[in-house]
């Protein structure tokens, strides 16, 4: 399968840019999600990579093949891609196997015989065998998600696109999906691009996520990578939940808020550069009665301003003494502390991120 390559991406809706100088390389046989909120440009951009759109600059390539240009654009028929839409898109009159072969009967050299067989067979793969004479009104939406699917990849496309596949459907089954696609694919090692708002699902599915901000990819790795080691403010606090402390770097490794300093894994900070930390809440470990701190962490001292019991955690809101910053603590639930007690709280210098990009992962 090959890849895509995006070089500068650019459109505009009037004076309003939806993408703006994207690029994105996504290797052969690859999944990468874009994520990113409302707006960002994350489903402009996968209609532009299917051929709806032409981009005002840049250029979008399948292997060695330029099909956009601000000169020209392959149309969609002619790109080899299948793109399933959060809609679904099923023909309600139409049987699951009629949807399902629709775009075999329009792909030249395909006999009604191999037809039926590859439906067929297509089916048993998304686990719909027997469902061939059923109508989309009869199935479930996970059901008809699948004859979606089905019907995209059995017409062999080079490239999958897919646009918020999963939204419509409750959180269990949305759950179940995600474990789906990421089955198939490696099944099939079609080169995708999944577009999602949900970083949950971004994560699980994806070998790669691009998280887009205005119009541009401002970070793309694996879904540890992001999480672990967020570049800007806007990837740290979309990925998951983190604690931000602004600050100033006093020295190499340590960051200073006031009273507060914190050392951080690293090193390279300049002097008297503003810089923002970002520790998850659950790397911060509450340290109740006369137990040691662990050698080597940041120890605080706190008041507990808040807790919620989350079932299988206790969320924890803890305002550092002598400081304005309130921390939020994740911790099991053999902890239990109320509101007014004091404490110490540890954190490892490596569980201290500091953000090493502007805001908008602009130079």
């Amino acid at each position: 399968m090959p890849g895509v390559t995006i070089k500068g991406l650019t459109k505009r809706y009037g004076d309003v840019a939806a993408v703006e100088g994207l690029s994105l390389e996504v290797q052969p046989s690859e999944l990468v999600s874009l994520l990113g909120p409302s707006g960002c440009g994350k489903t402009t951009t996968l209609r532009l990579v299917a051929g709806f759109l032409r981009p005002e600059a840049g250029e979008i390539w399948v292997g060695e093949r330029c099909l956009s240009s601000p000169t020209g654009v392959v149309p969609p028929e002619r790109r080899r891609m299948a793109m399933i839409f959060q809609s679904y898109a099923l023909w309600p009159h139409m049987t699951v196997a009629q949807n399902v072969a629709y775009g075999l009967r329009l792909k030249a050299g395909v006999s009604k015989t191999e037809r039926e067989a590859r439906v067929k067979d297509m089916l048993r793969v998304v686990q719909l065998g027997g469902y061939e004479s059923r109508y989309p009104g009869e199935l479930s939406g996970g059901q008809q998600q699948r004859v979606a699917v089905a019907r995209a990849l059995v017409v062999e496309p080079e490239i999958l696109l897919l646009d918020e596949p999963l939204s419509n459907l409750d959180a269990n089954l949305r759950e179940e999906m995600r474990f789906e696609i990421r089955r198939l694919h490696a099944t099939f090692a079609i080169t995708t691009l999944y577009v999602t708002h949900d970083q949950g699902e971004a994560m699980v599915i994806s070998d790669r996520v691009a998280v887009l901000y205005r119009g541009r990819v401002v970070q793309v790795g694996t879904a540890e990578d992001l999480f672990q080691r967020p570049r800007t403010r806007f990837v740290a606090e979309f990925i998951g939940k983190t604690n931000l402390v602004d600050g100033v770097a006093v020295e190499p490794g340590v960051v200073a808020r006031g009273s507060l300093r914190l050392r951080v894994a690293v090193t390279g900070l300049k002097p008297g550069a503003p810089v923002a930390v970002s520790i998850r809440p659950h790397e911060i470990i509450l340290v109740t009665g006369d137990r040691a701190t662990p050698p080597g962490h940041n120890v605080l001292t706190g008041v507990v301003q808040r807790t919620s019991y989350l079932g299988d955690a206790v969320d924890y809101q803890v305002r550092v003494n002598e400081s304005d910053v309130t921390l939020r603590v994740t911790a099991p639930t053999s902890i239990r502390l109320r509101p007014g007690v004091g404490m110490r709280l540890a954190v490892a210098p490596e569980a201290c991120v500091p953000l090493i990009e502007p805001e908008e992962g602009r130079p």
